[in-house]
């Protein structure tokens, strides 16, 4: 199939483009390669896939409309994984516009293309942070979510409802995944699970949030990826029979679907993994509860595997070492 992928060159689009070419699919890559964090991370990622023959690489942002526009004809896609944006719930507290530039206005020319060029399926990027200010646990994709805490929620919170009205109102099979707490190898450096591990190795102090009392629900890239495989042959059809919890619309071929380990973990209890996996103890600056935050985040995966038979299930003291030996490769610190 032609598929295209945006956000190639980051953390999960690129896993998922890998995944999809050595199956044999022609993937069409996009990518800005924006400096909010390490470029030349973002170059190595794309040189994975450039090695493969069935690779084509557009450096775009997705904002730019005539750009897309160009793509997509030449391309013709089947399936769209929409993954490019800006993310970072904390950088998002000073730099709300690029938000709305990618998140909103990006996502909005990717979800109008996939109307105009008839996709089989579009699947699209969330974030667990949509739940907001929810305290019913754990999060269940029907569980209203009017609360957004950050510009950054809310912008994928936006992305969300223009993708369901696009589906129904052109019929675009659309499914949007809320991601929890993505990391692994490749990851993004801005994320508290690299930047612990880059200080614990250099002897920096961590800042620890709300005194370590967090709880999140972490997520193995690998474990991401194959489910974000299965899902991209379950496209939702209007009028289908729904299985119970589903957040299938009523009105359109439109499903939210949690990615989660639906195990909370102590953010303590994380930090102490990565430091038995470097075999240093971590010099902690014991902090307040950052603005834009949660205490806990906690994914009800019920749907993902009714619709799937998969469930993500790598447990953080077996992802974290696989991190960090990534790490030690990628970055040999000394």
């Amino acid at each position: 199939m032609n598929i295209i992928v945006t956000g190639a060159a980051g953390f999960i689009g690129s896993e998922i483009a890998l995944r999809l070419l050595r199956e044999g699919h022609s993937v069409t890559g996009i990518d800005s390669f924006t400096a909010y964090y390490d470029v030349k991370l973002k170059e190595d990622r794309a040189a994975r896939l450039i090695a493969f023959p069935n690779f084509r690489l557009a450096r775009s942002g997705v904002e730019d409309a005539a750009t897309m526009d160009r793509v997509f004809e030449r391309v013709k896609p089947d399936i769209i994984f929409h993954f490019a944006a800006q993310a970072g719930v904390r950088y998002s507290l000073d730099h709300p516009r690029e938000y709305i530039d990618a998140n909103v206005v990006g996502s909005f020319n990717i979800i109008d293309l996939a109307r105009r060029h008839k996709a089989r399926h579009l699947i699209l990027a969330s974030t667990s942070s949509a739940y907001g200010a929810n305290q019913k646990f754990p999060f269940e994709e029907r569980d209203s979510a009017p609360y957004p805490l950050t510009i950054y929620a809310a912008t994928k919170l936006a992305a969300e409802l223009i993708a369901h009205s696009h589906a129904h109102l052109y019929g675009v099979p659309t499914t949007v995944l809320r991601f929890f707490s993505v990391y692994g190898p490749w990851g993004r450096p801005d994320m508290a699970f690299y930047l612990f591990t880059d200080a614990i190795f250099k002897g920096k102090p961590i800042d620890v949030f709300n005194n370590g009392d967090l709880l999140r629900d972490f997520t193995y890239i690998d474990d991401l990826v194959e489910a974000i495989r299965r899902l991209m042959d379950c496209p939702p059809q209007m009028g289908s029979h729904m299985i119970r919890g589903d957040s299938l619309s009523p009105v359109a071929p439109y499903r939210l679907v949690n990615i989660g380990n639906a195990a909370p973990v102590r953010l303590l209890d994380y930090i102490e993994a990565i430091e038995s996996a470097i075999g240093k103890k971590a010099v902690k600056n014991m902090l307040g509860m950052q603005p834009g935050d949660v205490k806990q985040t906690f994914a009800d995966v019920r749907l993902l595997k009714a619709l799937t038979g998969y469930t993500p299930n790598t447990d953080y003291r077996t992802g974290i070492p696989a991190f960090v030996d990534w790490f030690r490769n990628y970055y040999k610190p000394a």
